[in-house]
């Protein structure tokens, strides 16, 4: 078993961190019934107050690009934007080989 994997950081700009992650926190709503969507889980660093990780599981690349379909997606990307510091950075794309909560669906 094999899935499609990114993990990455949104840095907010100042004192926009609590925001940044209340969007994300939306997104992952959103998609949570997504095709192929295993995990949308957001982070946050303590020693880093305006980061905001995300890490996601799903079971194919073409899931993950899939899922910028969803209803009200493009929306929240566009609320995310103004407040992103810098551009947006690719998170690192990696393969996930196994481990404990993403088998497959029923």
């Amino acid at each position: 078993m094999t899935k499609y994997g990114l993990h990455g950081k949104l840095k907010a700009t100042a004192g926009n961190g609590d925001k940044m992650a209340e969007i994300l926190l939306a997104a992952a709503e959103m998609v949570s019934t997504a095709r192929g969507c295993r995990l949308y889980a957001i982070s946050r660093d303590e020693n880093e107050p305006d980061a905001v990780w995300v890490t996601e599981i799903w079971d194919t690349k073409e899931d993950h690009d899939n899922s910028l379909k969803v209803p009200g997606v493009r929306e929240l990307i566009g609320r995310a934007m103004p407040i992103i510091d810098g551009p947006p950075q690719r998170g690192q794309e990696l393969t996930v080989v196994g481990g404990f909560g993403i088998q497959e669906k029923p």
